[in-house]
């Protein structure tokens, strides 16, 4: 099994991002999706999920209007689309796949940043 995060880079404050997270191994319709970030000394935080069954999303208050959380499952991946990013947005972001296993892929570097 493995996942990959990308879609992560240098952006300004303000700007967007859409990540996205690539399975493989996994029948992607029967997990559910989170999405996670770690910035320097702090503890990792989950920001956003997406359902396995119904596609029912959810959302941190931190992000919870600049987040859009989304899955293909004919291309196994899941996207998350960041809007309006704040430089406390700036972290490695992590996706997470779960059934009754927990999955977890490399992550990638959001930079926001004048």
């Amino acid at each position: 099994v493995q996942l990959q995060a990308s879609g992560g880079g240098l952006v300004q404050p303000g700007g967007s991002l859409r990540l996205s997270c690539a399975t493989s191994g996994i029948t992607l319709d029967y997990y559910a999706i989170g999405w996670f970030r770690q910035a320097p000394g702090k503890e990792r935080e989950g920001i956003s999920c997406i359902s396995f069954r119904h596609g029912s999303t959810d959302y941190a208050d931190s992000v919870k209007g600049r987040a859009t959380v989304s899955r293909d499952n004919a291309k196994n991946t899941v996207y998350l689309q960041m809007n309006s990013l704040k430089p406390e947005d700036t972290a490695v972001y992590y996706c997470n796949a779960v059934k009754f296993i927990s999955y977890w892929g490399q992550g990638t570097q959001v930079t926001v940043s004048s």
